[in-house]
């Protein structure tokens, strides 16, 4: 089938951007075999860069925890122990003396100074949890999030986005999850399991956001009914702010909706909240929705400046997603936390229950406590993780736990914030070469970060060739057709918003996954397609 059919176009809109980017990425690789263009995709959100330091650190403390274990026991062929905690913490020091050199080197002692003197972590227990940790010999204990894991990555979040978080962070409890695709479905599958959302309920959703959320609510299983409270509006001069109005945010007063999700900063705008907006949530919900319970995913909080996330502006209806992924670029690590407060809205709202559904609960729960009322929400969601009696095995691997709280310390550590400002400069740099050669005018916006990119392409069709173009643009082709033509014409692959709920005619353009150079081109590519389809428009007979 030709893949610029207008009915096949239209077929593929039903489907998640990431099905459809399969779909183009054979078609982009197909023109780049038989043409002198490269392949370019810049449709995912993979960057092309690591933080050494932590790894180096994590795999210096995977050899000095396998030196324990032989320690303990040692047998042939290949046989060793488990750690022992007798005198750990001295014999982890001795270790830290003999191989203070390099970063990892440092990040490991400095993270040890950090636990044991600043946090007050016991020597042999901090140890012993690292050496059993990075070994991975036993389930999970606790269950949740290792102890010292928890306790750097309550820091670390605190000082990345809370600006004025009380105390450390040190009121919120974690639970450490295979990533942040987890930990959405653990969220959405113990709200319905505790009877927080029922099938059917209203909730919100703050668009354009990362595709899941839009997915998720629409399954069977849940069929809520969602509310789109959208920053797709335009200005007077025709651009794009991505910012929310005062009415559409004035949609969550209403008691009804019972949940609203928020990917902050946007997922695929790349905008933060503004302050403005921040202070209006915060005021909708204590003056009018005070049981409103809010999902804040902030994976990309660390690439902004002046950041906060709702978790610490409105802690008691918020639950945190954070994931380490992108930052770090450790995607095929799966390391992602949720956060929330000890004080909080899920828990009140169980307490509230009518009797009959806590009956159902004590029954769910009866497995593991003999005090079901007294168990909570984010302990709920462990234990759901694994349908409840399997809970002793839920949560992270104990060396994915050890390698997250490295990410953690180094950049907690990171008194010049040096690792932050040289992404927030590298996604920067990218944006700005991938608009320079569209000929698209970038107005400066503080709010903007940068990861990603949505370009609405009708609106610089009418900014380029007017109205009339416009309206021919989109009575002729399919919304899809313009990255249809991205792949088949110039080998780039690149995501359709409108599966993110954006603009119909917008594209997503990862900043992440390639060098700057290739941004350069995939402007060009942009702008080649657009003036394509204006010389199209140029020989089609009009009355």
């Amino acid at each position: 089938m030709n893949p610029l059919d207008k009915n096949y176009e239209h077929s593929l809109e039903a489907l998640s951007p990431f099905e459809i980017k399969n779909e183009l990425i054979k078609l982009a690789q197909a023109d780049a075999r038989k043409s002198t263009r490269q392949f370019l995709n810049a449709g995912r959100g993979n960057p092309n860069w690591i933080a050494t330091a932590p790894r180096e650190a994590f795999f210096m403390l995977g050899r000095w925890a396998l030196g324990e274990c032989r320690l303990a026991m040692t047998m042939n062929p290949g046989i060793a122990g488990i750690p022992s905690s007798d005198g750990i913490g001295e014999r982890f020091k001795a270790f830290l003396d003999n191989n203070a050199d390099g970063e990892g080197g440092m990040l490991l002692r400095h993270t040890w100074q950090y636990l044991t003197e600043t946090l007050g972590a016991d020597p042999d227990d901090l140890a012993h949890e690292w050496a059993e940790g990075i070994i991975g010999d036993q389930y999970p204990t606790p269950v949740r999030i290792l102890k010292y894991t928890e306790k750097i990555i309550r820091h670390y979040l605190a000082k990345e986005m809370g600006r004025n978080a009380p105390d450390g962070g040190d009121a919120y409890d974690l639970f450490a999850t295979e990533g942040g695709t987890a930990a959405m479905c653990y969220i959405f599958d113990s709200l319905q399991a505790n009877h927080l959302l029922k099938k059917g309920d209203r909730i919100a959703l703050m668009t354009p956001i990362f595709t899941p959320y839009i997915e998720i609510p629409e399954l069977d299983r849940y069929g809520f009914d969602v509310v789109n409270i959208s920053a797709n509006q335009v200005d007077a001069d025709g651009y794009h702010r991505w910012e929310y109005t005062d009415e559409a945010l004035d949609q969550l007063r209403d008691p009804s909706v019972k949940l609203v999700c928020l990917v902050n900063p946007s997922n695929p705008p790349s905008y933060r909240l503004s302050d403005h907006d921040m202070e209006r949530i915060v005021d909708i919900v204590r003056t009018d929705n005070p049981d409103l319970m809010v999902v804040t995913d902030d994976v990309y909080g660390t690439f902004a400046r002046n950041f906060e996330s709702l978790m610490y502006s409105l802690p008691y209806n918020t639950l945190c997603v954070y994931s380490f992924s992108k930052y770090f670029g450790a995607t095929g690590w799966r390391l992602a936390v949720v956060a929330l407060a000890r004080n909080n809205v899920f828990d009140s709202l169980i307490s509230r229950l009518p009797a009959a559904e806590k009956a159902d609960l004590e029954k769910r729960y009866s497995s593991l406590t003999t005090d079901v009322a007294g168990l909570r929400f984010i302990d709920r969601m462990v234990a759901d993780s694994r349908s409840v009696a399997l809970n002793h095995t839920a949560g992270l691997s104990t060396p994915q736990q050890i390698q997250m709280g490295l990410f953690a310390a180094m950049c907690l550590l990171d008194k010049d914030d040096a690792y932050k400002q040289q992404m927030q400069s590298l996604v920067r740099g990218r944006l700005e070469a991938l608009w320079r050669t569209t000929g698209f005018t970038l107005l400066p916006d503080p709010l903007r970060v940068g990861y990603y990119s949505e370009i609405d392409i009708m609106v610089w069709a009418k900014k380029f060739y007017g109205d009339d173009f416009a309206e021919w643009l989109a009575k002729e082709h399919e919304p899809l057709d313009f990255v249809m033509r991205l792949a088949t014409d110039t080998s780039v692959v690149l995501l359709n918003g409108s599966g993110f709920d954006g603009p119909e005619w917008s594209i997503r353009a990862s900043l992440a996954n390639l060098n700057e150079a290739d941004y350069l081109k995939i402007g060009t590519a942009i702008r080649h397609i657009l003036d394509g389809y204006y010389n199209e428009y140029k020989k089609t007979p009009r009355a």
